[in-house]
C-alpha cells in the first residue's frame, strides 16, 4: 500500500500522461470511467437534441395553425366575397368510390356551388395511373348531384396539398378560392393558399368522426411543417402542366367520357 501511495505521489509531482488532479488519476487508473463519462455526454446531447427537434415542431404546427385560421370561416353565410371556385381536395378512393372524408368534402363543395358561393367546381386529386383516377370519381359525383360538367374542372395531378394549391394558381389561374377539407387539414391547406398569394378562405367539410384519428393527426403535424419549408422555398410540383383557365369550360380537363 505504502509503495502504491508513493507511485501515486510521483505521478502527480511529474504531472506525467497530462495527470494534474486525482479525479484525473482516477481515469487514468481506469479507462472505463472516461468511458461512461463520455456516453453520459452524448446521450444528454442526444436528448437535447430531440428537445428541440420537438419544440420545432410543436412551433411551426402553432405558427401554421394561428397564420390560418383568420381565413378560416365556421359556416356558409360568412362567404360574402367574389370567389373564382370551390376547390375540393382529394381524399382517396375507397373500393373505386369516394371515401368517407371525400364524400364529406364533396357534400360540403357541391352545396355551395348551389347557394351560389362560386360559379365553377376544381377538383384536385390523384390520377397517377391508368386504373387509378380519383377526379373521374370527384366530377360523376358531382355531375350526379345536378352540377352541370361544364363547371367542373379536374387537377389530374393533385398528388399532394401543397402540389393541388400550387397548380391551382399556375395553371388553373385561381385568385380567389374556397377550399374545402377537413378541419385538420384544413389549416395546412389555407396556410400553403396564402403563402402562395392566394386570397383564400377555408370552410372545414366534418361529418362525423373518421378511423385512424392518432396516425392521421402525426402525419398532419409533420406535413405542416414539410409544408411551411415548401412554401417558404417555393419548390414547384412535380409536373406543371398547361395553363387552363378556372372562367372557361370544365370539360377541356375530361379524360374520359361521363355520364349524365
Amino acid at each position: 500500500l505504502a509503495q502504491r501511495n508513493q507511485i501515486k505521489l510521483y505521478i502527480l509531482v511529474e504531472n506525467s500522461d497530462g495527470v494534474s488532479n486525482l479525479d484525473d488519476l482516477a481515469e487514468w487508473e481506469n479507462p472505463r470511467a472516461k468511458m461512461k463519462k463520455w456516453i453520459k455526454r452524448i446521450v444528454l446531447i442526444l436528448i437535447i437534441l430531440l428537445v428541440l427537434i420537438a419544440l420545432s415542431i410543436l412551433g411551426l404546427n402553432l405558427w401554421v395553425t394561428l397564420h390560418a385560421k383568420k381565413n378560416i370561416v365556421s359556416s356558409s353565410q360568412e362567404l360574402t366575397r367574389n370567389y373564382d371556385c370551390i376547390l375540393i381536395l382529394g381524399a382517396g378512393l375507397k373500393n373505386g368510390q369516394a371515401s368517407p372524408m371525400l364524400t364529406d368534402r364533396l357534400e360540403k363543395g357541391i352545396e355551395l356551388y348551389k347557394q351560389g358561393k362560386a360559379p365553377k367546381l376544381l377538383m384536385s386529386g390523384d390520377h397517377g395511373t391508368e386504373y387509378y383516377n380519383e377526379v373521374k370519381v370527384m366530377k360523376q359525383y358531382a355531375i350526379d348531384a345536378g352540377v352541370p360538367s361544364s363547371d367542373i374542372f379536374m387537377d389530374h395531378a393533385g398528388f399532394s396539398t401543397y402540389d393541388s394549391i400550387w397548380r391551382a394558381k399556375h395553371v388553373f389561374s385561381v385568385q380567389n378560392p374556397i377550399i374545402v377539407t377537413q378541419r385538420y387539414h384544413l389549416y395546412r391547406a389555407v396556410y400553403i393558399a396564402q403563402q402562395s398569394g392566394l386570397s383564400c378562405t377555408g370552410i372545414a367539410s366534418d361529418g362525423y368522426q373518421y378511423g385512424g384519428k392518432p396516425k392521421r393527426l402525426l402525419r398532419e403535424f409533420l406535413a405542416r411543417c414539410k409544408d411551411f419549408i415548401t412554401t417558404a422555398t417555393e419548390t414547384p410540383p412535380a409536373y406543371e402542366g398547361d395553363l387552363i383557365s378556372i372562367t372557361g369550360n370544365g370539360d377541356e380537363t375530361n379524360d374520359c367520357e361521363f355520364e349524365k
